[in-house]
């Protein structure tokens, strides 16, 4: 399965580090360079510091960076089956991202938000597939903090939930 993750920042970069640490393709996406360069240095670090506390070895380290991509380019989200968005927690901005994602990518991806207060819904409605978005909210540190809260919304199907109950486990 191949993830994007739009946002570089902390949660953003948590994220992808996680998903690449458990095998997964991952894309971290953020229209600002300096960010994602920023973001594999903390990504390094972090995995270094799993190094030290005998959770991953150098070899493990090495094949998760290489499951990451970067890129400032929102089309590279295109063929990912998961998007996760990791951005300002701002309904405008939020929607105006879930839109152009909604165009963007194939129409059986599943869009989450890693909001912690907007709603599911509405972000649905800013979209053609209100069944495959929901709510995603990772706790911080990602790499360390084991609880992802699911938030499905109204349209939300079976399917997009259970197939997030499980990644997320």
């Amino acid at each position: 399965m191949k993830i994007g993750v739009v946002g570089g920042g902390t949660m953003g970069n948590g994220i992808a580090h996680v998903f690449a640490i458990h095998d997964y393709d991952v894309i971290l996406m953020d229209l600002n360079d300096a960010i994602l360069k920023k973001s594999i240095s903390i990504i390094k670090d972090n995995m270094n510091r799993q190094i030290k506390k005998g959770i991953i070895d150098s070899k493990h380290m090495q094949q998760s960076l290489n499951n990451i991509a970067l890129s400032s380019n929102m089309n590279d989200l295109g063929d990912c089956e998961l998007v996760i968005e990791a951005i300002k927690e701002d309904l405008l901005i939020k929607t105006n991202l879930f839109s152009k994602l909604d165009k963007i990518c194939n129409h059986n991806t599943i869009l989450a938000s890693n909001t912690s207060s907007i709603s599911i819904n509405k972000l649905g409605k800013a979209t053609d597939r209100p069944d495959k978005i929901i709510g995603m909210h990772f706790m911080n540190p990602v790499p360390v903090m084991k609880l992802v809260e699911i938030i499905k919304g109204e349209s939300t199907s079976i399917d997009t939930l259970d197939l997030i109950m499980n990644i997320s486990k």
